[in-house]
């Protein structure tokens, strides 16, 4: 392509003071020349410029004389957005963009939130760029004569594919993508845009679907990241997690006033709640320059606080992963991050919301919550350095979001399966979908297949003459409308004052442990629990402080292999006395106490310490591989020492090994002389040793859910949780007893096994560990790599005031 048909582009970079990238200029080429693929660039690179660009560069050139002439062309470039925040951010700046380029396009949003009237406008008179959510596409094929929205339609833009990819929204865009491609040119132009993720080929494949060679375009822009490490003033050689974070709040404070604007970035809801608390006990004049923003809260209470950062009203902002991507404000002068995030990409992410824009390097502080995670610290450290993040890989076979695709299309023109079938199999997650599996389908939309034949509610689609599949039930069609979508969240229960006023939501679980007169932190208030009312928790403030923060479901994260595997390369170092970081210096009597009591474990070496105290027998080892994996692995071998030794257990880990705790001996030498870790009969043992059934059935709710299988209730009725999980657990049963061989059934195994358990990370570990010589050492006293876990076990028995209690004395005498 010409260079002088990017012309129009680099004058108006010019004169906004910028000079375009490289790789910029090569996607406005590869996009002008027809080319689909993957564009991948740090955090605040200009990666949206990169491709939106192009598409009105492309009108410009098709209409010569009538580009900045307002008229009807149809939609011309879909904008795939995971986050509903983003869509408006991203409305402003590209229609920003086209308006000073003097190209008379509207660009609109197109969501949940959308009203009445403008998804009526945009069907009759539809936008240049429609800016939209998975979920939404979706939506659009429902309607009838659904194919004109897509019949001029030049180009697809997937935002932040990297957060959409390893998940079941990410399935809905394959499927939307192979579907839309029909209805248009063969020039359209399909791109995705990621900022962070490993393997870069496979996800580019993903997103274009088995008609279209991968093609990634890496920008190769400099940007610097500070990584700035905060350490406690005295070094504890016996950590446990948690506790150290809060502790080291004064030294926070001087960070915070040396700088205009922070987002302290925590793991959980929970921690968001604790931190906006403390710091606002001990700094009651931040009040009004500090906020806090979580998932949880009032969607109107998170747009102020997007809102305030964009416009710098903001000093400081106490956020989750809710403030990880996407929401657009101007760059903070630093970010905090409390605690290890566990992966190279998640943190990485976080560090570019601060220098957000090209050029400018980002600083993040690194808030230990106990001392080993200054070992996590040194670790991304290596890896950000390197270069190395970490690979996400797409569900395989999600049966229930191809029968909720099946029946959104059902409602709106409806499909002949002979032609839909190659479709679907054109996509990654369903390429190995075989021709019996895809009749079984159109066998449970039609008449609830094997088992549930009998009622009428689950024959939802039916066959015309022509062959061709319908819903024509009204109730059917509101009812699936009302359902459709990936996202299972758990129950939960609106937060409210007495006058109505809403704050917030919570999950049920934690609503159910209170009683009336129960004061609990939440949206960075004290409130006192009256009652529950129309599925609302009434609340009113209180004066009495309070510590209790609700424990959300679904908020513990685990270390990632990729930033497993750097600790173990650091670990080796120490272990031959190279503490080549200042995290690592700084750990050095620590790790020499390990050392000496026991052993630093190399790549090539399992350590495992066995120690006897007045609780009973216990047994440590220590793989390095993540919490999620030692949960699994933890529960295998116990089970599997149970089957010989008539033995009971109690079982604790974290992420960096696992606890087994008997009031008997464990006879560990004739144990590990078993082959303990074979992998023989290895997915049978798994699922006898961690009750597989249960967890299935509690998998099969989600998947229920998205099939179509049960029914939330309408809005502002929803069903009652408990009689989801009644129906849930029904259908279960009559599956099991009478269809064993149903495929919903299958997934709600298949993906406790791959999802739930991450089989592959297990049987990754169980390989590697047999790879390695077993070593086992007796120590004197505990260490502290051991000590840490125990202190996890005993906190599931113990409250906070006294498991503090309990820990000062354990340290004190192992000091000693």
């Amino acid at each position: 392509m010409e260079n002088n048909s990017l012309q129009p582009a680099t004058d108006w970079f010019h004169k906004k003071g910028w000079t375009p990238f490289p790789f910029q200029v090569q996607v406005w080429n590869d996009f002008l020349a027809g080319k689909c693929g993957l564009l991948n660039a740090p955090t605040g690179s200009g990666k949206t410029y990169a491709l939106w660009i192009p598409a009105l560069l492309e009108y410009m050139q098709q209409n010569p004389y009538e580009w900045s002439t307002p008229r009807k062309t149809g939609i011309q470039v879909i904008w795939v957005t995971p986050l509903r925040a983003l869509a408006q951010d991203l409305q402003r700046a590209m229609q920003l963009c086209a308006d000073e380029l003097g190209v008379a396009w509207r660009v609109e949003v197109r969501n949940g939130d959308t009203t009445t009237k403008t998804r009526t406008n945009q069907k009759t008179n539809p936008p240049q760029c429609l800016v939209t959510t998975p979920e939404t596409l979706h939506i659009l094929l429902s309607q009838k004569d659904h194919g004109k929205w897509f019949e001029d339609l030049q180009a697809v833009v997937v935002d932040e594919w990297h957060e959409l990819v390893g998940n079941k929204r990410g399935v809905q865009v394959q499927l939307a993508l192979a579907y839309i491609r029909q209805f248009c040119s063969p020039s359209l132009r399909l791109w995705g845009i990621s900022a962070t993720i490993g393997n870069l080929e496979e996800s580019c494949q993903i997103l274009l679907g088995d008609k279209l060679p991968a093609y990634v375009v890496k920008a190769r822009v400099e940007k610097k990241l500070e990584l700035r490490t905060i350490y406690p003033d005295e070094l504890e050689k016996y950590p446990w997690s948690g506790h150290l974070g809060v502790r080291l709040i004064h030294k926070l404070m001087p960070i915070i006033e040396a700088h205009r604007s922070i987002l302290l970035f925590t793991n959980t809801r929970a921690q968001s709640e604790l931190w906006y608390q403390q710091l606002i006990n001990l700094r009651p004049d931040w009040a009004g320059w500090m906020a806090i923003h979580h998932g949880s809260l009032d969607q109107s209470v998170r747009s102020w606080v997007e809102e305030s950062l964009h416009q710098g009203k903001l000093k400081l902002v106490v956020c989750t992963s809710s403030l990880d991507l996407g929401v657009d404000f101007r760059p903070v002068d630093a970010v905090v991050q409390v605690g290890s995030p566990k992966g190279v990409a998640r943190f990485v992410q976080r560090a570019g919301r601060s220098g957000h824009q090209p050029g400018v390097p980002s600083f993040i502080y690194f808030l230990p919550t106990n001392s080993l995670e200054l070992i996590e610290a040194s670790a991304l450290r290596a890896a950000i350095e390197s270069g190395e993040m970490e690979f996400i890989h797409a569900p395989q076979l999600t049966i229930d979001v191809l029968i909720q695709f099946l029946v959104t299309l059902s409602l709106g023109d409806g499909f002949l399966p002979e032609q839909l079938f190659d479709l679907v199999r054109s996509t990654y997650t369903f390429r190995g979908l075989s021709r019996d599996a895809f009749e079984w389908i159109l066998t449970f939309i039609t008449r609830g297949g094997e088992s549930l034949g009998e009622y009428e509610e689950f024959a939802k689609v039916e066959i015309n003459e022509a062959g061709r599949y319908l819903v024509r039930n009204k109730k059917t069609a509101m009812r699936h409308r009302l359902s459709m979508g990936t996202i299972v969240s758990d129950p939960m229960y609106k937060i409210r004052f007495k006058n109505g006023t809403y704050l917030g939501m919570v999950e049920e679980y934690f609503i159910s442990k209170l009683k009336p007169g129960d004061r609990f932190f939440f949206a960075g208030r004290n409130l006192e629990f009256l009652r529950i009312r129309d599925l609302s928790a009434i609340v009113q403030l209180s004066k009495k402080k309070s510590n209790h923060v609700p424990s959300y479901m679904g908020g513990r994260i685990s270390l990632t292999s990729k930033l497993a595997s750097k600790m173990r390369e650091i670990l080796e170092n120490a272990a031959h006395g190279n503490y080549y970081s200042d995290e690592i210096a700084y750990l050095k009597p620590l790790l020499e106490l390990q050392q000496r009591l026991s052993l630093i474990p190399d790549a090539n070496t399992l350590l495992i310490e066995q120690y006897h105290t007045d609780e009973g027998h216990h047994v440590f080892f220590f793989p390095f591989e993540g919490r999620m994996v030692h949960e699994v692995l933890v529960a295998l071998i116990a089970y599997r020492i149970s089957v010989s030794y008539p033995l009971t257990f109690s079982m604790a880990m974290n992420d960096y090994g696992f606890e087994l705790l008997s009031d008997s001996t464990i006879p560990i030498e004739e144990v590990l002389e078993e082959n303990l870790f074979s992998e023989e009969n290895l997915e049978s043992d798994l699922t006898d040793s961690i009750n597989e059934s249960e967890m299935a059935k509690l998998k099969f709710r989600d998947i229920a859910t998205i099939s179509g299988l049960i029914f939330q209730g309408y809005p502002g009725k929803p069903v009652a949780f408990k009689h989801l999980k009644a129906n849930s657990g029904l259908i279960y049963s009559v599956f099991e007893e009478y269809e064993p061989d149903n495929l919903l059934l299958e997934q709600a195994h298949r993906e406790v096994m791959d999802m739930q358990m991450e089989k592959d990370k297990i049987l990754h570990a169980i390989r590697k560990i047999n790879g390695q010589r077993f070593i086992l050492k007796r120590p004197v006293k505990w260490t502290p790599f051991a000590f840490p876990i125990m202190v996890d076990r005993l906190r599931s028995s113990l409250s906070s005031e006294s498991i503090e209690e309990r820990v000062r004395k354990m340290q004190a005498r192992l000091e000693e």
